[in-house]
């Protein structure tokens, strides 16, 4: 876990909690997107990481290009993070926002990387393959990557499984290699 991670756990778990106490997971996680991009702007972060600028500018200024897409708590929460010094956390506290709010959701975002097109046939049985394992909800995202030679790798969580021809081969030569 990176010290970033870390540093962002209590702001996401705070903001989360207030989302979820208000009814409103899905307006916070579209706010939280929206920042995150803003955070992740090269001029932005340029900006947030110039020492002579006050955490007053950085926050007024962080406020006015995100208007439109956030209310007083997220003009707070900005406030509060430009005080901190962690405004830069920003695009990691959405990332452990969505992860609860999938958790509480009781969601899990599967990323299939597969050496072909998959049909809707397999998704689905790969879909409800993971939704039985994990006792959750499956959203499934997939992705061709003809260098895995055939088969699949699936990513879920904490969860890897490693179908793909290549992940065989390579685990085959480390075998040999011993």
């Amino acid at each position: 876990m990176s010290e970033q991670t870390t540093a962002a756990r209590p702001y996401a778990k705070a903001v989360f909690e207030v989302a979820r106490e208000a009814g409103k997971l899905a307006d916070w996680s579209e706010r939280l997107a929206f920042m995150s991009a803003v955070a992740r702007d090269p001029d932005m972060r340029g900006f947030l990481d110039n020492p002579r600028i006050t955490r007053e500018a950085r926050a007024q200024a962080f406020i006015e290009v995100c208007e439109g897409h956030i209310d007083d708590h997220g003009r707070n929460m900005l406030r509060l993070l430009a005080e901190n010094g962690r405004l830069a956390l920003l695009p990691e506290i959405a990332d452990l926002f969505e992860e609860m709010k999938a958790e509480a959701e009781k969601k899990v975002e599967a990323r299939v990387v597969a050496a072909r097109d998959l049909d809707a046939k397999q998704k689905e049985g790969i879909a409800r393959a993971l939704k039985q394992r994990l006792g959750c909800e499956v959203e499934l995202t997939c992705e061709v990557d003809d260098r895995l030679i055939g088969g699949a790798v699936i990513r879920a969580g904490d969860l890897v499984i490693d179908g793909s021809v290549r992940g065989r081969l390579e685990r085959l030569a480390s075998s040999l290699s011993r």
